[in-house]
């Protein structure tokens, strides 16, 4: 079932698809349904998406396509799927896509982007400082901050299991130095060793807190610890 706004939408899409060959952009869009702002025309296509009538492409700028149409737009009723649920999947090691190019700041939240895999970080005891593209991964565009540089990590130990963060995941990185109390932090260690552990600063000392009671809370003096950066989305592949 759709919103009025979301078929006004789609009908908008589907028409410049087949008169231009190509979908309009937000300001097209955002005046064809006389909203205010371009953070509505993102909720309506976000809402398309996930209920599968729309599909974002990553390999050129406001690239959509109809999947399907609603039967009062002529379209195929759909089958029905289990107890109404339907999934959503962020595939694992496929071919990074391409970067869009010409976007709007307001649009490039749409589209995935591609990071670099700057190797493995310990969620345990910490390892080797990382400083190498091992190499690059698809990261959807709505997990990254526009102006911010972000970079990701396969993750190596259990340390931070009860944070939700497995052995193997891929996370993503904000580069930055600076954190909060409770931020999940790229920690480096006496500029040797990198480890991914929950921020406290306790006075002149930094607590690195794991999030598995088999390991221990470790405290460093605070000129010991240089933070590289906060997680911001995680990536896990079946």
């Amino acid at each position: 079932m759709l919103t009025k706004k979301q078929l006004d939408l789609l009908e908008f899409i589907h028409t410049r698809l087949q008169r231009d060959g190509v979908p309009p952009s937000f300001d097209e869009m955002k005046d064809a349904l006389d909203l205010r702002s371009k953070s509505g025309i993102h909720r309506l296509i976000t809402a398309l998406e996930e209920r599968g009538f729309i599909r974002r492409l990553a390999h050129r700028a406001r690239a959509i396509e109809i999947v399907k149409l609603p039967e009062s737009m002529g379209g195929v009723p759909s089958a029905p799927t289990a107890a109404g649920f339907t999934p959503k999947v962020i595939d694992g090691p496929h071919p990074s896509p391409a970067k869009p190019a010409n976007i709007t700041p307001d649009e490039v939240q749409l589209f995935a982007r591609e990071l670099p895999v700057m190797g493995k970080i310990a969620a345990g005891v910490p390892i080797e400082a990382i400083s190498h593209v091992d190499h690059h991964v698809a990261v959807p565009g709505q997990m990254l901050s526009v102006g911010q540089n972000h970079y990701a990590l396969e993750v190596k130990g259990d340390s931070m299991i009860d944070a939700g963060i497995n052995n193997g995941d891929v996370v993503i990185i904000s580069e930055t130095n600076a954190a909060d109390n409770g931020d999940i932090v790229v920690a480096l260690v006496e500029d040797q060793e990198a480890t991914l552990k929950t921020y406290h600063r306790k006075g002149a000392s930094i607590a690195l807190e794991a999030a598995n009671p088999a390991y221990e809370t470790r405290v460093y003096p605070e000129d010991k610890v240089k933070v590289q950066g906060k997680l911001v989305g995680l990536i896990r592949t079946y």
